[in-house]
């Protein structure tokens, strides 16, 4: 749609809505995808059919050795069931939000003295975490999408330590039909996480920046 990129195959732990609308959006940009999810890969036929020969089902293992890029869009709380040393060496989007209904409480995540992404990032030691994709919703990723240079695009946050994986990322970002926005360090992703201003509804660049802006800690509200 957008920035062109070489074809990859990248792996996506999680076939929920992010899961399932990541690999649509993959696909038609002509990447390869392995998904996996914790019910099997008989459970995905469906939607690996719909997505035709770009798209292969497979295991939690497979998702992890597919490429040098995993997608890890699974509730939070289930995140620390993946075996860390699966992802040492890879590329981890982490798309996940924090939600105590669903997730159980977690302590760091409670006090603010970690991000989500600082806590995927904290299990997946071996591996280098950006994070992406975690305030649009599902099926904004297609209705959304735009070439580069169409005027109000609709803008993605990222976030990470590592510059070069930054930068992979907001490639594919801009591939997909989005304008990558460098947020900086995990540290700083708390500004666009649930019930943030800028999560959620679509924002240019501009509008982004004031609504990251505008952001007020958990604790502070």
């Amino acid at each position: 749609m957008t920035t062109s990129i070489p074809s990859q195959s990248i792996g996506i732990i999680g076939s929920g809505n992010i899961g399932g609308a990541l690999a649509r959006a993959l696909t038609r940009a002509g990447h390869r995808v392995v998904i996996a999810n914790s019910r099997g890969p008989a459970s995905l036929d469906a939607l690996v059919a719909e997505l035709g020969e770009l798209a292969t089902a497979g295991t939690v293992e497979q998702a992890a050795q597919a490429g040098e890029l995993v997608i890890v869009t699974i509730p939070l709380g289930a995140v620390t069931s993946i075996p860390s040393a699966l992802l040492d060496g890879r590329i981890v989007i982490d798309t996940n939000n924090y939600y105590p209904a669903r997730d159980g409480h977690i302590a760091e995540l409670d006090d603010e003295s970690l991000t989500t992404a600082e806590y995927v990032a904290r299990h997946f030691a071996g591996a280098t975490v950006v994070k992406a994709f975690n305030h649009i919703p599902a099926l904004h990723i297609a209705e959304h999408a735009l070439p580069a240079g169409t005027p109000d695009r609709r803008a993605l946050m990222i976030y990470g330590e590592d510059a070069a994986a930054v930068e992979r990322v907001s490639a594919l970002i801009e591939q997909l039909g989005f304008d990558a926005v460098n947020g900086g360090g995990l540290a700083e992703s708390w500004r666009i996480q649930r019930d943030m201003p800028g999560y959620g509804p679509r924002f240019t660049a501009a509008q982004l920046a004031e609504k990251l802006a505008e952001a007020v800690r958990y604790r502070d509200q």
